[in-house]
């Protein structure tokens, strides 16, 4: 429960000496981590019942009233804990193979062997040192990092638990001493002459000479009649038999009831603690998957939000599993894998980035030299993905005729033959049907979950070599409607204000039986003065932030009427070309200067009527990095969530 104090210097020798003595069980065993924790509950609840339940006349310990005070807390960290630990997830973690811990994750035995040494008072700092230091010797998974804040929690709840254990024993100590002094007191007004038969009662029995018992039977003798000093001078004469004496043991108590209190204190403040701790940032600092990962020949790891970095490095948690192999080997092919790429076709190429390989095309290649075994549920999931319509389609017709056959052997055993069998079996074919598709789309998604797609970081502002600028490809309608548009796109600009963020209208004139109508010039000039006017009231130190690009009809001999090329989708494909150097002919005017096109990377794309969150200055859009799924195209997420229209890659 409590052992000599260390420094850090002393906590990491200490971690080191303890990961040389562990040794890991080769097959784990079941978790009894949560039934632990369940008598640790058990336990608590018990001892402020009997807490609430003690005479107001007697005095309460300090560390009992911590316990009571605050023991909603401990309840809402025993139920986070048992909400953050499935069974499944404890049994994944190494187990050790001796020692007092046997049987139980080695984190958690990592965490055990912490709290005593800083008397329950965790902090971020030491934690850290502890933790760096044993992996100096030994090195964690990814999943045990992640555990480390609920083995705190459980290992704070343990010390609860073994000092309630002390506090409980003491209570009894001190109501035997309760009950003696009463007695004496009893004999003392009934009979004083027989208070002796009492003490030598006293000296009879097996007393428990203890630091808690001596205390209290001293302090409410102080209390009572003169005559019962003849108990206190006995058990003067026979603390002295043994080299002890009251005030030594008095003192003794004291000091014993200021440090539970102490460990009190400090297991429910790290309690609290723990919530406000960035374990993200903890994980990330311990990881060595993390700092394997952070040298990506491609330089585009370190620039991703924490969400990619976190799918990366479960993905060579994943590998690592089903391979045997360690998982910063694991990381360290992945790299290897890459760094090869990069020497044959440059850093700049998609392949040189290590999550070609984690999460991509490049995926095989590595599973191939990690030598995996998939399990066969993973298997059939990556299948559904590789051809998700032929397994749709033929999950339904498979089910399908299976529920139909099983319909018509049932009808074959009522006689039901020839016409009608066949009708019979058309009609329920087409139930059968609405079964199997109920029946695959909740198999779909249990066999095939979704999956984030990589993104850069952001959040401080778009990096120098990642500007972007959102489009909103519209028609010229009305002045009405031209008003609306310049209106949305200026609150677009309030509401995420980034030097390498820039806007544009991308504009056709409406379908119409002729190239040209009265009223398109008035319109056409309302829209250039409108994007002039805002760049004249927001400039920026390099070129305009606002842009207008026009399109004149052309003739669509398949509908028969004049049209922007391609409407929407037509407008996006000659601004890409646009940004890369082509279909300069495309637009017939163009409003803002466009030097700065060649420097755009990314496009995103905004409907009309889209309206965005506001952002606070220098933070911006989270982008997906250059593994993306598809390539010439990404999608936008979670700062712009209702932007679902697509972001086209302008640079391929």
């Amino acid at each position: 429960m409590r052992a000599e104090l260390f420094t850090v210097e002393q906590l990491g020798r200490h971690a080191r000496a303890l990961a040389a003595t562990h040794q890991l069980v080769a097959q784990p065993g079941p978790s009894r981590l949560l039934a632990r924790l369940d008598e640790n509950e058990q336990l608590l609840r018990n001892y402020n019942r009997d807490t609430l339940a003690v005479d107001q006349r007697r005095r309460v310990t300090p560390a009992a009233e911590w316990l009571l005070d605050n023991f909603y807390l401990i309840e809402e960290q025993i139920q986070m804990a048992r909400r953050h630990l499935p069974r499944g997830y404890s049994r994944e973690l190494p187990q050790l193979a001796h020692g007092p811990s046997a049987g139980l994750p080695r984190v958690y035995d990592l965490v055990l062997e912490l709290i005593p040494h800083v008397d329950a008072q965790i902090d971020a700092g030491p934690l850290r040192a502890f933790v760096d230091a044993y992996q100096a010797v030994g090195s964690l998974k990814l999943g045990e990092l992640w555990a480390i804040p609920i083995m705190l929690r459980l290992g704070l709840i343990e010390n609860l638990r073994r000092i309630t254990t002390r506090l409980t024993l003491a209570r009894r100590d001190r109501d035997l001493a309760d009950m003696w002094v009463e007695r004496l007191q009893d004999q003392a007004e009934r009979n004083p002459s027989h208070l002796v038969v009492v003490v030598a009662d006293m000296a009879k029995s097996d007393l428990p000479l203890s630091s808690r018992f001596v205390a209290e039977f001293c302090q409410r003798l102080a209390r009572q009649r003169s005559v019962l000093h003849l108990a206190r001078t006995w058990l003067e004469q026979h603390l002295r038999e043994q080299g002890l004496s009251i005030e030594q043991l008095v003192e003794q108590e004291s000091q014993q009831q200021a440090a539970d209190q102490v460990s009190v204190s400090h297991s429910i403040g790290s309690l609290r603690l723990l919530s406000a701790i960035k374990w993200k940032e903890f994980v990330e600092a311990l990881s060595q998957v993390e700092q394997t990962l952070r040298s990506d020949p491609a330089g585009v790891y370190r620039a991703m939000d924490f969400a990619t970095r976190d799918r990366y490095r479960h993905a060579v948690e994943s590998l690592a599993r089903h391979s045997q192999i360690p998982e910063t080997q694991v990381a360290q092919r992945a790299i290897e894998l890459a760094a090869d790429s990069a020497r044959h076709k440059g850093p700049a190429d998609r392949t040189a980035h290590v999550g070609y390989y984690l999460i991509d095309k490049g995926l095989p290649a590595l599973e191939g030299a990690t030598r995996v075994r998939w399990p066969w549920h993973t298997l059939v999931a990556r299948s559904i993905r590789r051809f998700p319509l032929s397994s749709y389609v033929g999950g339904l017709a498979v089910l399908t005729l299976l529920v139909t056959l099983a319909f018509v052997q049932q009808a074959r055993a009522f006689e039901v033959s020839g016409g009608k069998l066949l009708g019979f079996a058309l009609v329920f074919l087409l139930g059968a049907s609405q079964l199997a598709v109920a029946l695959m789309n909740w198999l779909a998604t249990l066999l095939v979950k979704p999956r984030r797609l990589p993104r850069l970081d952001f959040s401080a502002g778009i990096a120098a070599d990642s500007r972007t600028i959102v489009v909103v490809p519209t028609m010229l309608t009305s002045a009405k409607g031209i008003e609306h548009l310049l209106e949305t796109l200026e609150i677009h600009q309030l509401a995420n204000r980034d030097p390498r963020l820039h806007y544009a209208l991308l504009t056709d004139f409406r379908d119409a039986p002729q190239e040209r109508l009265p009223g398109d010039e008035g319109l056409l000039q309302q829209a250039c003065a409108g994007v002039e006017r805002l760049n004249r009231r927001y400039p920026s130190a390099r070129p305009d932030r606002f842009f207008l690009l026009h399109r004149p009809r052309r003739w669509n001999s398949r509908e028969g009427v004049w049209m922007g090329y391609e409407r929407k989708r037509g407008k996006l494909m000659e601004f890409n070309a646009l940004l890369r150097g082509g279909a300069r002919e495309c637009f017939s005017t163009v409003v803002g200067d466009t030097a700065i096109f060649p420097a755009i990377k990314y496009v995103i794309t905004l409907d009309t009527d889209t309206q965005l969150p506001w952002r606070a200055p220098g933070s911006s859009v989270g982008h997906d990095g250059p593994s993306a799924n598809r390539p010439g195209s990404i999608r936008c997420a979670a700062s712009w969530p209702t932007a679902t229209a697509f972001c086209n890659r302008a640079w391929g």
